[in-house]
Formats: structure tokens, sequence, C-alpha cells
């Protein structure tokens, strides 16, 4: 049997343990079934991660999955890890949460079922179906949708959260963090994952599983932690803490929305 759940606000549904996420009554996407509103078709839809060859690879082994350009530039989806339990590195990310958290790109749901199990109230949000349904059986809450499409609770959020790489949604750090900015409440917190080198590239890839691209190409960016805080501060966030994991190969950074 089918049920829908609500959301925190008791506004919009979400999918939850054992739900079928629902869709919008906007358009549906030529060929996928999926519905998209306008603000996702403008920020070049979901296309990529709803292809069949990628929600497949959802619980693929490591380093199958990649980020490809057609210059020879590569970042590794580390899909494996991703699809597993919360490590000491997501926990110090978790550890750092306030309230009520929005997981930008929630994945396979490993973050939102680890809030949960911490009490807070947290919504994944991700344009992959497949994802949501993860996230659902692993006894969170989601809902299918761009970032940059209405979100539920709008400025409400205590905490949003860019892990593995999310900062490269869309190709354009800026209008991703000023629309994370809309997110949040006055003061509300955003961590972030950076990379592990000081980089600020944009770049038009394509998703590639082995050597075969599975996806059309669509524009990612990869930044560093000193570019992070650039782009943050002509955005409205500040600053407020950076720190390296135990074994140095993960790089986060907190930042406060100003007023």
């Amino acid at each position: 049997m089918t049920r829908v759940s609500r959301s925190p606000s008791g506004e919009e549904p979400v999918a939850g343990p054992g739900d079928v996420p629902r869709t919008s009554t906007a358009p549906v996407r030529a060929g996928t079934g999926i519905r998209v509103s306008a603000a996702e078709h403008d920020a070049g839809g979901p296309e990529p991660w709803i292809s069949a060859p990628y929600t497949q690879t959802i619980h693929a082994s490591a380093g199958e999955v990649t980020l490809r350009d057609g210059e020879g530039w590569s970042f590794p989806l580390d899909v494996a890890r991703w699809s597993g339990g919360a490590d000491r590195a997501d926990h110090a990310v978790l550890e750092r949460c306030k309230g009520r958290v929005l997981d930008v790109g929630c994945g396979a749901g490993r973050l939102v079922e680890a809030l949960a199990r911490r009490g807070h109230t947290v919504l994944g949000i991700d344009v992959s179906p497949a994802a949501v349904i993860s996230t659902a059986c692993r006894g969170g809450h989601a809902r299918s949708g761009s970032v940059f499409a209405p979100v539920q609770d709008e400025g409400g959020w205590d905490t949003a959260l860019l892990i593995d790489g999310n900062i490269g949604i869309g190709g354009d750090p800026r209008r991703l963090l000023r629309r994370l900015h809309d997110l949040v409440r006055p003061a509300g917190l955003l961590l972030v994952e950076t990379s592990a080198r000081e980089v600020d590239e944009r770049r038009r890839v394509a998703i590639h599983v082995g050597r075969r691209p599975v996806s059309p190409v669509f524009p990612w960016a990869t930044v560093g932690t000193r570019a992070l805080v650039r782009h943050g501060r002509l955005s409205g966030w500040a600053p407020v803490e950076q720190w390296t994991s135990l074994l140095g190969e993960r790089h986060f950074a907190v930042l406060r929305a100003c007023p």
C-alpha cells in the first residue's frame, strides 16, 4: 500500500519510510516520466542524475563512477561510501549541525539517516528519484527536486549541507550559495565539503561508468576552501570554521548567513 508522509510543516508531501515519491503537476520531461519545474529546467535539469545507467550505480563499487570532461579531467563519485553508513568524518560534520537540517543532494541518504538518529528534523532533496527512494528505505525523509526549484519551508532551515562535492551543483558556486542563503533562517549555518586542493574551476562534464559516458553533458564546479570563503563573502555568508578529517583526505568549512 502506498502512503504519503507530510513534511514537518505539514505543507508538502515528502517521501518517508515505505513511501513512493510523488511528483508535482509540472510538465513531464520527455522520455523520462519525471515532472520538472521551470526552475529545474533553467538550472540544467535533473537529466544526468535520473538516467537509468546512473541510477543503477547507486550501490556500485568504488572507482566505477566518475565525472569527466572532454579534456581528461575526472572526479571520482565514491558511491560505495555514499551508500554505506556515516563514517567518522561524516559524524564530525553532523556534530556541528544545529536544529532543523536540509541535506542538499542527499544521495543514498546516509547523512539523513544519521541525523534522524541524532534527533534532528531533517529533509534530504535530490534530483534522482532512486536517491529519494534509497533515503526513504533507510528511514529518512526526502523529496525529489532541484535546489533551484521551490523547497518547502524556505527561509526556515537552521542548517544546510553541501557534502560529497555538492558545492559543484549547477556549475556556479555563487548562485548556489545565494540560493542556500534564501533557504536557511537568519544566522543559519551552511556546512560544505570542499576540494582537497585550492582550486576554483568550472567544467562541462558527464557521468561515466568506467570509460563510458552515461549522461548528457552538464555544468559542474570544483571549489577549494579559500575559493569557497571568497564566494561565500560575496553571497551573504561569513566563515565560521574550517577543518580536515583525521586522515587529511576530506576538507570542510562552516559558513553563517549574514543578515
